[in-house]
């Protein structure tokens, strides 16, 4: 299998190990904040697994029966795979008050991981992560269908998923790897089953934990059984990164949602793919009709940008040091959405090191070819970790968003989610119950401030 950096565009057939308008603020007249019209520090060296993900691999699908040729459509086009699903890995480990086996690892079972598509395409290609893991990861089997109910798979779509032809294979520690493509036609907004058996002991296994969905897991190999009458029930998604779908040439590629918990969907529906990410995937799909862009979530409940989160390994590495693997490295990707800081907030740091952080992130993210819209940090007066100092933080840093000419445009979300008599604070009707998290409805008003053209531009 060749080694591999994955390009934003990428073609083929191969299995590819993977190494792995303007407001004024006004912080000291009672810690107001007004609502604007909109407008279109210091990181360690970063983990094994967020870097090496090597040269470019060249990929080919044979999707139709009776194509002109091996890996081309019925009009000659060799497909480009687009990132539709992902989950940022981080380190197995026990997560308080969630009941996930990926701490203390797996033997002889199999996890049906539930995800939701952004968008859809003829075939997929499943990406298995061993990124956090210690020892390499043997996998016995794995497939992916269409879901019906929870476990259970739609007749008739089920696929073995092959790693260079065979129905096996070990991830090493630390890396990731693409199954090969398989012909599997999927819609936008459907749900997939992507199961894996582990035969062996995994160890602690790379995971995500907080997945506002509910996921699967069996003893023995249950990968190919389509009742799922077998498998009981988890929090997490397990051993399992992300879903590409291949799609046509100059499709429109991903955007790359970046962020923590209000990102990843803390504190929304369970079940009903109501994150901010979800609800902008369906925007877009019907104002283009199903096609174009697809937007994968990057979001890790906890996490801070700046830096990692001492004795929380399911927060997640610093965002600077993941941005390589969770937003560089997914196909097709050519826009982030970056809302990220209020972690970081809440432990004290400055406005002047997260402006730092956030000026290495577009630098880097320019340099790779992408463009960053930067997202306005939303309220949390209300919440456990608000104080006043900690406001004037997030009031100096959003005057600098909304100001700075350094991002390719701007996603003004707290305008679109403060109070209009209380504007440090969540509207009521947006508020989970913490004073942090938007629920559903806050979600869906955060995908409605993104300016969809904006999406669309290139570099």
């Amino acid at each position: 299998m060749a080694r591999a950096r994955e390009p934003r565009s990428t073609r083929g057939h191969r299995s590819s190990i993977l190494r792995a308008g303007r407001c004024t603020e006004r912080p000291n007249e009672d810690l107001a904040e007004t609502s604007p019209p909109r407008r279109g520090g210091r990181f360690s060296r970063p983990l094994r697994a967020v870097l090496g993900l090597g040269a470019a691999l060249a990929l080919a699908l044979p999707l139709l029966p009776g194509a002109a040729a091996a890996g081309e459509d019925h009009h000659g086009h060799r497909p480009e795979w687009t990132a539709s699903w992902a989950a940022s890995p981080v380190r197995g480990s026990e997560v308080p008050g969630f009941e996930c086996p990926a701490g203390g690892g797996l033997r002889g079972q199999t996890v049906r991981n539930v995800v939701f598509l952004s968008t859809g395409g003829p075939g997929v290609r499943i990406r298995l992560t061993n990124a956090f893991g210690q020892d390499p990861l043997r996998v016995g089997r794995a497939t992916v269908a269409v879901q019906g109910s929870g476990a259970r798979a739609v007749e008739g779509t089920m696929r073995a998923l092959t790693f260079d032809g065979r129905e096996h294979t070990t991830v090493p520690a630390g890396e990731e790897v693409f199954s090969d493509p398989v012909a599997l036609d999927v819609e936008a907004l459907s749900t997939l089953l992507v199961s894996v058996y582990y035969p062996g002991s995994t160890g602690p296994l790379t995971q995500h934990p907080f997945t506002a969905q509910t996921n699967y897991v069996a003893q023995g190999n249950r990968s190919h059984e389509p009742t799922g009458g077998h498998y009981g029930t988890t929090t997490c998604w397990m051993g399992v990164s992300g879903v590409d779908v291949a799609a046509e040439p100059r499709s429109g590629g991903a955007v790359v949602a970046f962020g923590d918990s209000i990102t990843d969907g803390v504190d929304t529906t369970v079940d009903a793919n109501h994150r901010w990410p979800d609800y902008l995937s369906r925007r877009l799909r019907a104002a283009e009709g199903g096609t174009g862009l697809s937007v994968v979530n990057a979001g890790i409940s906890g996490n801070r940008l700046l830096a990692e989160r001492p004795g929380k390994p399911y927060s997640g590495a610093a965002g600077l040091d993941r941005l390589e693997r969770d937003a560089f490295g997914q196909s097709g990707a050519g826009t982030v959405i970056l809302l990220e800081g209020i972690n970081d907030i809440s432990d004290d740091a400055t406005a002047a090191q997260l402006i730092d952080g956030y000026e290495q992130l577009v630098r880097r993210a320019h340099r790779n070819g992408m463009r960053v819209l930067g997202g306005t940090l939303t309220q949390f007066k209300g919440s456990v970790v608000w104080t006043p100092e900690r406001e004037r933080t997030r009031q100096r840093v959003n005057e600098w968003i909304r100001g700075t000419e350094l991002f390719d445009g701007v996603v003004d979300f707290a305008a679109a989610t403060a109070h209009p008599e209380a504007p440090l604070r969540l509207r009521p009707e947006y508020d989970s119950g913490d004073g942090l998290h938007p629920n559903d409805a806050g979600s869906r008003a955060m995908a409605a401030a993104v300016e969809l053209s904006a999406l669309h531009q290139r570099n």
